[in-house]
């Protein structure tokens, strides 16, 4: 295969999210032929079951993307010891109803950056809980636990000098992790 798309899912709406700036930069380190494509997840209703048959527009074209895309990459931020509702939201939306997941399979990364000292160590932890359930096998090394830092970003947006060694590092794992999975 030789072009990848990566759909990506950041669970913060804040407008300076050091999150989505994490996204833009970690999609500047990966090689041409990976496209990361950030879906939208802001205008999910809440998940209701009694809406598996005849699902919002918003959830038809979640699980288009989901199923249009070689990887996954999550991208959170730590609400409370663990990952945001309107992440959550959108997982359950995409794997229902029972039996009809547009997870299954997918090869996914898990990255998330905060002010806090451990990071999003533990919304990640809880996040690979939720897709090891869903069946989407998930990059376990290295992990990436990026406490946001003055120069964590470069006044460009890209990783700052100091971080890109490991950043990079962590994107070329990614990299061969999703073409493990899709070149079957």
């Amino acid at each position: 295969m030789s072009q990848y798309t990566i759909a990506v899912f950041v669970g913060s709406l804040r407008r300076d999210s050091f999150n989505r700036k994490l996204a833009h930069a970690m999609a500047n380190l990966a090689p041409a032929n990976f496209t990361f494509e950030q879906s939208q997840i802001d205008d999910l209703p809440l998940y209701n079951q009694d809406d598996d048959d005849l699902p919002a527009l918003a959830v038809v074209r979640l699980k288009a993307e989901i199923k249009k895309a070689h990887g996954l990459l999550f991208i959170t931020p730590e609400y409370n010891r663990s990952l945001p509702g309107m992440l959550k939201n959108a997982i359950d939306h995409a794997s229902r109803p029972y039996g009809q997941s547009a997870w299954t399979g997918k090869p996914a990364g898990v990255l998330g950056v905060s002010v806090g000292a451990v990071g999003t160590a533990l919304a990640q932890q809880h996040l690979r809980n939720v897709l090891a359930y869903l069946d989407v096998p998930t990059l376990g090394q290295p992990e990436a636990f990026i406490q946001a830092k003055d120069d964590l970003f470069d006044a460009s947006g890209n990783i700052g000098e100091s971080h890109r060694s490991f950043m990079q590092g962590w994107m070329n794992q990614y990299v061969d992790w999703v073409k493990h999975y899709t070149v079957k």
